[in-house]
Order: structure tokens, then sequence, then C-alpha cells
């Protein structure tokens, strides 16, 4: 079996295009901004916010905390979520430095 087109680039390569995946959802970054202004979250609130469905935001949820830029506490039937500080400020440094290393000559 040959391998997988991700194996031809670097970790961090794969690290950012996963990134950029996950937040070209314009409903991910919705629930980022939401998720930010509060002390915590409970997934209803989150529905009722952002005007889709319940499966649909968990659906949202699941691709942020898949790379782990939302953290989630369940407390009883209800699930308060908050942003990973420690991985914002590390995904921050990380597009810094894709921006910052790229030149900028224009044709």
């Amino acid at each position: 079996m040959g391998i997988t087109k991700s194996q031809i680039f670097n970790t961090k390569q794969n690290e950012l295009a996963t990134i950029f995946k996950v937040l070209s959802n314009p409903a991910r970054i919705a629930i980022l901004q939401y998720i930010s202004k509060q002390d915590a979250c409970i997934c209803n609130d989150i529905v009722d916010e952002i005007g889709l469905a319940q499966p649909t935001i968990s659906q949202h949820l699941k691709e942020l905390k898949s790379i782990d830029l939302i953290k989630g506490e369940i407390e009883g039937k209800k699930v308060c979520y908050c942003i990973n500080l420690k991985k914002w400020s590390a995904i921050q440094d990380l597009l810094n430095t894709f921006f910052n290393t790229t030149k900028t000559n224009c044709c």
C-alpha cells in the first residue's frame, strides 16, 4: 500500500492544515467567538445563540475538541465548554511563525 499524501509533508505543515481545516467552517468560528466571551458555556446555549440544530453544534464542538482548542466538562446532564488557552496560544505561535517567515515579495 502506498503512502498517504499527508506523509510526504512535515509535521508543521500537517498541523497547520489540520487547524485550517477545522477553522474553515464559519459555524465553528461563530462557536469559538461565542465561547470566548463566556465564563462557561452550556451546549444548549450555543444552539440558541448560533441557530443550528443541537446535533450539528455537537459535531462542530467535536471537531474543535479534536484539535484540543476547546475543553468540555460534564456537569450532570450539561456540558460546559471553554477555550483551551494553552492550545490557543500554541496555535497563535504556530500561525505567527508561518506568517512571519513568509516573504512578502510580490510580482
